[in-house]
């Protein structure tokens, strides 16, 4: 009884007509339980479909032809048109580093199927591929297919080694054995003459054309020495080198022994094709669909390692988005070369060495195959399998990877879609986070502190900041551990000081994969971010973002850099503003608290002194309109005239003749100057006399020993106003126990909503609760006051000047 099955249809000739066998053949195979073929038949009826469309223009007939009698069963699919004057090439040429687009078809039956051929008639030309039945069909029908296993005690694997001709250059004994012919007498014979040699069609490769191939496995009849055919599995492999010196290497064992050399039935083609499958109806995280694509590729492969890669945003580079296998902590983009946005066919590099010595060593790989994912004719990424030893793979792979990746490319950048935009708002909301942290912090011990912490867990399990300071020594600065406790371990096992430059460092092995990332800014290196991750790969979506954070961390030292230059200039100019010291006088004690209105400032528009001039003493406090360090430069100028003056003997009201007009001869017109300027001359039964003038500035304050509050100055005209100005003093004592408060603007007019701390003589009242206090106690309740009258802190500076009298005062030492 005839058990082949036979169905059959026909199209137009239109673009539609490879979508309609598609459909028509994944139909035939799922009635006839053979769905574990369905996806190489369909691929190669959509390259055949696809070639009699372009190539011959004529309407198409399809045919699947199944024969369960047939040794071992088998499926055939037939493609028919009418243009059989357009010709098929027997062996389509391949291109550099990949598959060629025209003819792939033909190209992807040789790969896909197990046998193809092409007949013709005077109207049609028929174009077909022929398909073993493998595991996962109809049991019966498998049962057909099935080879019986020879014994292992007859187990003979020949090994046969022919030069580019097919003559016979090696012959192993178990040859001998399995063949009848000894190594003496076979080598020099052809393989014509050992070889059986039956192709499937007219147009079916020669022997010659088989040698030729990187690879191949099948089925012939070798001629035993007694004459008979004897039926036998070949596994053939063409050695590297030059092309005069590279020899066919067969692997020969009888027919029931095929399982030994015989592969898994097409594992990446049919089981990873599944599997793949299955993972796409699946509902998952697209970082974890990634994993697991990645995983699947590498175990069915045999592949040392299986990668993901992804096009960059301006879709030029591809990053890793996973990987499986030795990895090796794979970062970011990689070399272009065969992985480059024009690559649109599969690739096989038998030694990337030999032509990409960059990509060689960064993905520590000799071999590599890869597919593209292809979008509308855009690339957006490859599935690639490497391997440390050169010439693992061979263009069956390439193929089965390209099959895998036109099932995956349309489902990944829909999902890689969606998943950009999850990953655009969390990158903002995270650089936003970071920004708003690092902004204004001017140390950098912290910048590293709040950097380790934003990357440990998010990003890493841990995090160490390596600092370069202006010399170019580097130094650990900070670690952070998920694991608080492992912190001082993780210390230890850091280097503190690098001995080489940051990207030559080797780093601690352990569990996690370290990547070291510069902290680069305005030409210079500031260090480096290192990281340890559980994952053996970084996405590129994630070392963009680093280097995103590693820049804008860098940006922020190189602001704390200048900050704490300039900070340390202004200091040691600011500082030379005020008295290194108060002079100490004997039977006096002073209290001084100063305040700059503008941060992180050490002098402002307010300015006092307070030294010795012969047998007196002599203080100043002065307010400089405005404040900043506009207003400092001011200052300098008003203290060191004052102290000048004084030293050369000239009275108060002459000091204030002077120095209002030094400054009118400065010119500026908007910078005038108040000024309390005396002298305190001890008394022999104790106390001073003081002699003060008060060029428009707050009067000073003198409480009495029984508690009375006095105004002992009148504000005359400010200084830098009018050139022809004249001072004058005022005289009073100071008995023992008498304190005299002098303070500028920024403490009677601190402000409070519409009411200031004076209003109501408030100053006065705040100084008669001090009776009894010393100086500094004076100085500290007034300074609380100011600060604590108003919510918001004070927008000028404040000075302010407490003297007290003791009982008796001894003449300063000249």
């Amino acid at each position: 009884m005839d058990t082949t099955r036979v169905s059959s249809t026909a199209f137009e000739g239109t673009p539609h007509a490879p979508a309609h066998a598609r459909k028509f053949v994944r139909q035939v195979l799922g009635e006839w339980r053979l769905s574990h073929l369905a996806e190489d038949a369909v691929l190669l009826t959509s390259e055949l479909v696809t070639n009699a469309v372009v190539h011959a223009g004529t309407g198409v007939e399809l045919t699947c032809r199944l024969d369960v009698d047939a040794v071992p069963a088998r499926l055939e699919i037939q493609v028919d048109d009418h243009h059989p004057a357009r010709t098929v090439p027997e062996n389509p040429g391949e291109s550099p580093g990949g598959l060629p687009t025209s003819g792939r078809g033909l190209a992807l039956a040789t790969l896909l199927a197990d046998a193809w051929g092409v007949t013709y008639t005077k109207t049609a030309k028929r174009v077909w591929v022929r398909m073993e039945l493998g595991e996962g069909g109809d049991p019966r029908e498998a049962a057909l297919a099935a080879v019986p296993a020879g014994p292992l005690e007859a187990l003979h694997v020949g090994v046969v080694v022919a030069d580019r001709d097919g003559v016979v250059e090696s012959w192993n004994p178990e040859a001998e054995r399995l063949l009848g012919w000894s190594a003496e007498q076979a080598v020099g014979r052809s393989l014509k003459e050992l070889v059986a040699w039956r192709g499937h069609g007219p147009y079916a490769l020669s022997l010659a054309d088989t040698l030729g191939l990187g690879r191949w496995r099948g089925e012939v009849r070798m001629r035993h020495l007694d004459g008979r055919l004897i039926p036998v599995y070949v596994s053939h492999l063409l050695s590297q080198g030059h092309a005069g010196e590279r020899r066919a290497i067969w692997m020969v064992v009888a027919r029931e022994h095929r399982y030994v050399l015989t592969p898994p039935p097409a594992p990446m083609r049919r089981e990873a094709g599944r599997r793949i499958k299955e993972l796409l109806d699946r509902d998952m995280p697209f970082t974890e669909l990634l994993d697991t694509i990645a995983q699947v590729v590498q175990v069915s492969s045999g592949g040392d390692a299986a990668y993901v890669l992804l096009a960059a945003e301006d879709g030029g580079r591809f990053g890793v988005a996973a990987g499986a296998g030795a990895t090796a902590g794979l970062v970011g983009v990689l070399a272009t070369g065969v992985l480059g946005a024009d690559r649109r066919t599969p690739a096989l590099v038998a030694d990337l060495l030999a032509g990409d010595v960059e990509l060689a060593e960064q993905l520590r790989a000799r071999s590599l195959a890869c597919a593209p994912l292809l979008v509308t004719g855009e690339v957006i990424g490859f599935l690639v399998v490497t391997a440390a030893q050169p010439g693992r793979f061979d263009e069956e792979l390439t193929v089965s990877l390209q099959h895998i990746a036109d099932q995956v490319a349309v489902p990944l950048q829909r999902e890689r879609l969606a998943e950009q935009d999850r990953a655009h708002r969390g990158r903002l909301s995270f650089l936003a986070e970071a920004g708003e942290l690092l902004a204004g912090v001017h140390d950098e011990e912290l910048i590293a502190a709040l950097t380790a912490q934003l990357v440990v867990p998010k990003i890493a399990r841990w995090a160490a900041v390596y600092l370069t300071d202006l010399t170019g020594m580097t130094r650990l600065a900070h670690v952070w551990h998920s694991e608080e406790g492992h912190n001082a371990e993780l210390r230890t096992s850091l280097p503190a000081i690098p001995r080489s430059a940051l990207s030559d460092v080797s780093w601690p092995v352990g569990p996690e994969t370290v990547l070291a990332f510069p902290l680069f800014s305005q030409g210079r290196s500031h260090g480096a971010l290192v990281i340890g991750r559980a994952e053996p790969t970084l996405p590129l979506e994630v070392a963009d973002l680093l280097a995103d954070l590693c820049r804008l961390v860098a940006l922020n030292l190189h602001t704390a850099m200048l900050y704490a230059r300039q900070a340390t200039r202004s200091r040691v100019l600011q500082r030379s503003l005020l008295p290194m010291r108060v002079a100490p006088m004997p039977g006096l004690e002073s209290a001084v608290v100063y305040e700059p209105a503008e941060e992180g400032a050490d002098v402002g528009g307010d300015f006092y002194d307070l030294f010795t001039v012969g047998d007196h003493w002599c203080f100043a406090l002065g307010d400089v309109c405005g404040s900043g360090p506009e207003a400092a430069g001011v200052t300098g100028l008003a203290r060191h005239a004052v102290r000048l003056l004084a030293k050369e003997n000239y009275t108060v009201a002459d000091i204030l003749d002077r120095l209002n007009q030094a400054l009118l001869e400065e010119g500026d017109d908007d910078r005038f100057l108040s000024l309390l300027c005396g002298e305190l001359t001890p008394l022999p039964q104790g106390g001073a006399l003081c002699t003060v003038a008060s060029a428009g500035h707050p009067p000073p304050l003198l409480l009495r020993a029984d508690g009375r509050i006095e105004t002992v100055a009148t504000p005359q005209l400010l200084l830098g106003i009018e050139t022809g100005a004249r001072f004058y003093v005022e005289r009073f004592e100071m008995a023992p126990e008498d304190v005299l408060l002098c303070v500028t603007d920024g403490v009677t007019e601190r402000r409070d909503g519409d009411r200031l701390l004076d209003d109501g003589d408030g100053l006065a009242r705040l100084l008669s609760g001090c009776g009894g206090l010393s100086a500094h106690a004076v100085a500290e309740r007034v300074r609380l006051a100011v600060e604590t009258f108003a919510t918001e802190p004070s927008q000028d500076d404040v000075a302010l000047l407490v003297i007290k009298a003791s009982a008796v005062l001894r003449q300063p030492v000249r």
